[in-house]
């Protein structure tokens, strides 16, 4: 239910400036360093901002990096591929030879394919578990050793609402936040004893996405028999979306909960009406729960 949120990154000139001399001023007052994956766009653009504000050195990755990009507005870019074990190798050694430490990893790759179960193939499930799941555990596998041998450090993978309850239609999206909840549950236990910190983000809606990472089926046409169905499901889907909660201020909250010294296990950042829908799931019979969420998305009402 998350949106991934867009906008530029170059800003004006004298803006860049002014955040490249404040980064020199601050990297040498803390030192704290930060990779954040998925940096290109939405949600992870908006968490690199605001911990680049907060005074992070914010290594920052993603597919759609290039090289001439690489320190633009006073953050350190590489292109980073979370499906790729060789994208990966290649991000680790030119972030580690630009600061030794790992004090954070922020993990927001993303994408998201619209379509009902019956016709999304198992290919394009695939590709959503590969980048939303499987490429935290790459990353968590390169960054742990780093991590234990420090002594410390602090990972927070982006969830989503949708990792704890489902919605019709956004099934390999859902299926991938639920399999990082559970994995972060088992991650946690494993790696406090070394010091290292684990927290789930599970936002809720946020306006302004990338369609980049938002995909369709393809068998999802004008002859699927669950055209109607769908047409409904997705356009409340992306009402939600585009109504959403400012992306800039969830940023913040992570940027201030990662200045703490304890990071809380599950932050959920959404709207009243998504807490409550959480909440609701959690106490009532699966029946029940069915008919509502049915019947927000599946009903056709006016938005």
């Amino acid at each position: 239910m998350e949106q991934k949120a867009e906008m530029p990154w170059r800003e004006n000139a004298s803006r860049g400036s002014r955040l490249r001399e404040r980064g020199r001023g601050m990297r040498a007052e803390s030192g704290r360093t930060v990779w954040v994956t998925g940096a290109s766009s939405g949600l992870g653009m908006y968490t690199a901002q605001a911990l680049r504000e907060a005074g992070w050195i914010v290594i920052a990755g993603a597919r759609s990096f290039s090289e001439e990009l690489r320190d633009a507005d006073g953050m350190h870019r590489f292109p980073l591929d979370v499906t790729d074990e060789d994208s990966i190798a290649r991000f680790c050694e030119r972030a580690g030879a630009f600061s030794p430490r790992v004090d954070a990893l922020v993990q927001c790759a993303a994408i998201l394919t619209l379509g009902s179960c019956e016709e999304t193939t198992a290919a394009e499930f695939r590709r959503v578990m590969e980048t939303n799941f499987l490429g935290m555990v790459r990353m968590n596998q390169r960054v742990l050793p780093l991590m234990r041998k420090q002594g410390s450090g602090k990972i927070v993978l982006f969830s989503s609402i949708n990792g704890l309850l489902g919605i019709p239609f956004q099934n390999a999206y859902t299926a991938s936040k639920h399999a990082i909840e559970g994995y972060a549950e088992g991650l946690q236990m494993e790696v406090r004893p070394f010091g290292i910190q684990v927290c789930l983000v599970e936002p809720g809606d946020h306006r302004g996405g990338s369609q980049r990472t938002r995909l369709r089926a393809e068998a999802m046409g004008a002859d699927s028999p669950y055209a109607g169905s769908y047409k409904k499901a997705t356009d409340r889907i992306h009402h939600d979306e585009s109504h959403g909660s400012d992306p800039g201020k969830l940023g913040q909250k992570v940027a201030r909960m990662l200045g703490r010294s304890r990071l809380p296990f599950r932050k959920r950042i959404a709207s009243p009406d998504q807490h409550l829908a959480v909440l609701l799931h959690g106490i009532l019979p699966p029946r029940f729960n069915e008919m509502i969420l049915s019947g927000y998305y599946l009903s056709g009402r006016s938005q």
